[in-house]
């Protein structure tokens, strides 16, 4: 993971509190007084937080510190609330294919059209997703389902049915999950 990097921007005061603390930091710190410097910055960092004192609605990642003065304990337990933020939010949309799928909302969606999943549907596209072969009926009811391989049933096949008439409703793609002859497999 990429460290976390605190951006101080316009806010030079901040800055030199922060840096004298930097030693008991769990983030880096850079102090950005212009825009072409805050751009180079979130283009090299992807797990960046600004802190500014006025919002700028241009700039994403922002955490706006206009309520001062405050404690200094209680300012670096905002900072790190926002990160977890941050982490939280990038680790809650997976690409799959030619879709997001958003862990959190269990919404599959393109740019302009969204399906409302169950958790199952989702865990059994991630499941697909991560391998790039054919997954047997078996294989899916022991990690998706935790049923026993010795039991006869057809919820597999009827849970990748209806959620396939879903998506071919919802985005016309009738291809996303293929039907092989050793099981199936997401595009």
């Amino acid at each position: 993971m990429s460290p976390q990097i605190l951006i101080i921007y316009k806010f030079k005061p901040l800055y030199h509190i922060l840096d004298e603390l930097d030693l008991n930091l769990n983030f880096n710190i850079i102090f950005a007084d212009n825009k072409d410097l805050l751009n180079y910055t979130e283009k090299e960092h992807i797990n960046y937080l600004i802190v500014s004192n006025k919002k700028n609605l241009d700039i994403g990642n922002q955490f706006v510190l206009d309520n001062l003065p405050i404690n200094i304990s209680k300012l670096l337990e905002k900072i790190n609330i926002e990160f977890l933020k941050l982490q939280f939010n990038s680790q809650s949309e997976v690409k799959v294919s030619n879709y997001m799928i958003n862990l959190n909302s269990r919404e599959m969606f393109t740019k302009n059209t969204k399906l409302k999943l169950t958790e199952k549907e989702i865990n059994t596209i991630i499941y697909l997703s991560k391998l790039n072969k054919p997954v047997s009926i078996v294989e899916l009811q022991e990690k998706v389902w935790s049923y026993q391989s010795n039991i006869e049933t057809h919820t597999v096949e009827t849970h990748i049915y209806r959620l396939r008439k879903k998506i071919i409703e919802t985005f016309n793609d009738n291809e996303f999950i293929m039907s092989k002859k050793n099981g199936y497999q997401i595009k």
